[in-house]
């Protein structure tokens, strides 16, 4: 007689640091339908002492469905029992004609180990016994045996809410067993269950634990104002002075010793000339001034903001030399922030 054998994850696995989801529901039920598949038949004749399969003219699939209701002992493993209908085992002489039918039914105890694979997936494996009943209609006689057999089985659950869930399974069941009256021949074989089902979970709220107030410390900020400087070029000039370099000092110094300050270059140009022509002299101005600063004193470019804006923003009229000189500028700016007083004090030192 072959005999089925079957493992269930490790135990290790599922009591280890990771399986501490915790639930607000001890207590849950549910109902669970799908299918079956009979599996592993064997036939003993007592009267000749001769084994065989069994398994000849047999229909192995069929509906099953079920009720179960469980306790959580612990946030990873739980009791759960149930009844379940496992179909019916149908025995035809032919394709036309049933032989007889073997009803079978089972309750189960088993205990549930779960492991929270994310918020919302627990994994879990099941393993105990159910009392199995069956009842054989036909072969000549009717009769009714029943048992203690071995389950065991494994399967996902999703939480929708902290009440409802979901669940897509697996569960074996071995050595399902019959012996009609007025034979001399006993039946065995195994149940494999799979389906799908809807739980819900009710109980008592869950444990209040009291916040940690950690002292907070709170740091002293020091204000750093911003620095401008306005950059004057030469008529159609985009070139930097020796005395232009000396007004960027400040500047530099700033982004040197701050190295979270940022840049900001904006190129201007009076009116002469057509007005995309002093858009792009406008740029290259922006960008005469970024790229020396980037270059002498090692900014990295993503600190920088360039931009021209050509002939668009003068601040003194373009009707005279005086006004147009003003207006042939770059403003060049660092923008304040805020730092930590100790870091202010370390820079100052």
């Amino acid at each position: 007689m072959s005999k089925a054998r079957f493992a269930i994850l490790p135990l290790a696995l599922l009591i280890s640091g990771a399986v501490n989801a915790a639930t607000v529901n001890p207590f849950y039920a549910g109902v669970r339908a799908g299918g079956v598949h009979y599996a592993d038949f064997d036939t003993k004749d007592y009267a000749n002492g001769t084994y065989g399969s069994g398994a000849e003219g047999v229909d192995r699939d069929d509906f099953a469905a079920g009720v179960f209701m469980g306790y959580n002992v612990t946030p990873w493993f739980a009791i759960e029992g149930g009844y379940t209908w496992l179909g019916e085992v149908t025995s035809k002489y032919d394709e036309h004609h049933d032989q007889g039918k073997i009803e079978q039914q089972a309750i189960d105890l088993v205990g549930k180990f779960t492991y929270q694979a994310t918020d919302k997936v627990d994994l879990y494996t099941k393993v105990g016994g159910a009392w199995q009943f069956t009842r054989a209609k036909g072969f000549g006689a009717t009769d009714r045996d029943d048992s203690l057999i071995a389950t065991a089985g494994l399967g996902a659950e999703y939480h929708f809410t902290d009440n409802l869930s979901a669940r897509a399974e697996y569960q074996y069941y071995h050595n399902m067993e019959t012996k009609p009256t007025g034979t001399d021949t006993k039946l065995n074989w195994d149940a494999n269950y799979y389906g799908v089902s809807l739980v819900y979970g009710w109980g008592a709220p869950a444990p209040v634990v009291a916040p940690v107030v950690e002292e907070v410390v709170e740091a002293t900020t020091v204000q750093v104002e911003p620095i401008s400087v306005t950059m004057p070029f030469a008529f159609d000039s985009d070139t930097l002075t020796a005395e232009d370099q000396a007004r960027l000092e400040p500047i530099a110094q700033r982004l040197v010793n701050f190295p979270n300050a940022e840049l900001v270059v904006i190129g201007h140009t009076d009116s002469r000339g057509s007005e995309a022509y002093n858009q792009k002299l406008s740029e290259e101005r922006a960008k005469t001034v970024a790229v020396y600063l980037m270059k002498h004193f090692n900014i990295d470019a993503s600190r920088v903001k360039g931009e021209g804006r050509g002939e668009l923003d003068p601040v003194a009229s373009n009707d005279t030399a005086e006004g147009r000189a003003q207006n042939r500028r770059v403003d060049v700016t660092t923008p304040g922030f805020e730092i930590q007083a100790e870091d202010a004090e370390a820079v100052a030192q």
